[in-house]
């Protein structure tokens, strides 16, 4: 089998059925992948066909890559060009990625400064039962800024039913969006979404940033030590008590341990349904009561 034919297989291993074959060029190349949104290219790979066929791949919205070779080194010299390759696809692909984001955050601008102030009748405000701190709407679509460093960088767009959307290719790891002033001696709260955010905000009072994700509440956390390293953050996190692992509470708790930050979750008094998760969550079902 040809180190072509080998490479597709091991992104089809990952990926699902691919009807293409790989261009064993060295250059970076984007493809889609099968069972995201037609039209779109969130896979890339790299791959080098001389010597020791060797390459690396990923997905932009999965994050994550894969290196790949057709065998092991049989020395050290192999094993040394096996390396300066995927040095080489790994600057390309950070390149690339570079050059998306920024696409991505001049785009989000321009939307940003086209949107108008959000109607506090949207229907996700009405149904969360929060206000809009800041927010701007498109059409029917509510525009969530996400900040790297105060520098806006990408949208979270919030459509009536409840789904929401980043721009594609936009920053997120260690992004927030901000409700409040950051003060020196205060809390800074760091939670997952918007909602749980404005919740938060509207019930303490203090400086809230949210992360979007569990996945992003250290990242976020490191960073906001290091730009306001007089504030006591206190991780607010998701308590996924139906889902396994609980990822919520467990990427809070780690955070915080690392941070040497405070944590706090929803205060259930046990009378509550178990598919409630969040501060928002347990706010709504106690204002129905």
């Amino acid at each position: 089998m040809d180190c072509v034919s080998q490479y597709r297989d091991a992104l089809q291993s990952v990926f699902g059925p691919l009807d293409w074959l790989p261009i064993p060029d060295g250059i970076i190349h984007r493809f889609h992948v099968p069972g995201d949104k037609p039209g779109s290219k969130n896979g890339w790979y790299v791959l080098f066909a001389d010597g020791i066929a060797s390459g690396m791949f990923g997905s932009w919205r999965a994050g994550g890559s894969r290196t790949w070779s057709s065998r092991q080194p049989a020395d050290q010299h192999e094993a040394r060009q096996i390396a300066l390759r995927i040095e080489q696809a790994r600057r390309q692909r950070e390149a690339e990625q570079h050059q998306r984001q920024q696409a991505t955050a001049e785009y989000a601008n321009r939307v940003w400064r086209t949107a108008c102030r959000a109607d506090p009748e949207h229907p996700y405000l009405v149904a969360k039962r929060v206000r809009a701190y800041g927010l701007r709407q498109l059409g029917d679509v509510l525009l969530v800024p996400l900040l790297c460093d105060g520098v806006l960088v990408n949208l979270q767009r919030i459509y009536p039913d409840g789904s929401k959307r980043f721009l594609s290719g936009g920053m997120v790891k260690g992004c927030c969006s901000l409700i409040g002033t950051i003060t020196s001696g205060q809390p800074l709260y760091i939670c997952e979404g918007r909602a749980t955010a404005a919740t938060i905000h509207a019930d303490t009072g203090a400086a809230v940033a949210c992360a979007m994700n569990a996945g992003n509440l250290l990242e976020v956390g490191q960073r906001m030590k290091r730009q306001h390293p007089e504030v006591a953050l206190i991780f607010a996190g998701d308590d996924d008590r139906q889902t396994e692992g609980n990822p919520g509470r467990t990427a809070a708790n780690k955070a915080a341990a690392a941070l040497g930050a405070g944590v706090v979750m929803p205060p259930w008094s046990g009378a509550e349904p178990m598919d409630l998760s969040d501060f928002n969550d347990l706010a709504n079902w106690r204002a129905a009561q």
